[in-house]
């Protein structure tokens, strides 16, 4: 799993599964699309203006093995 975070477009997008596949993408609210790949799995999570949706202080920097952060 990777967590990364863009502060100038303020999105947050978390990719469940690393491996190159087509996705296509499923917007699921205003600001959440999820990217549906192989088997109709969800690789990856997308939350547009993130900073008004998650308290990013909790969650960034994440300090965890297996999961890498970009901040």
């Amino acid at each position: 799993m990777k967590i990364t975070y863009d502060d100038k477009s303020d999105l947050l997008y978390i990719r469940l599964d690393e491996s190159k596949q087509d996705v296509m993408n499923r917007r699921v609210a205003e600001d959440v699309v999820l990217d549906i790949g192989d088997g109709d799995k969800i690789i990856g999570i997308e939350i547009l203006e993130a900073s008004t949706h998650v308290d990013l202080r909790k969650i960034l920097p994440i300090q965890h093995e297996g999961i890498k952060v970009s901040a």
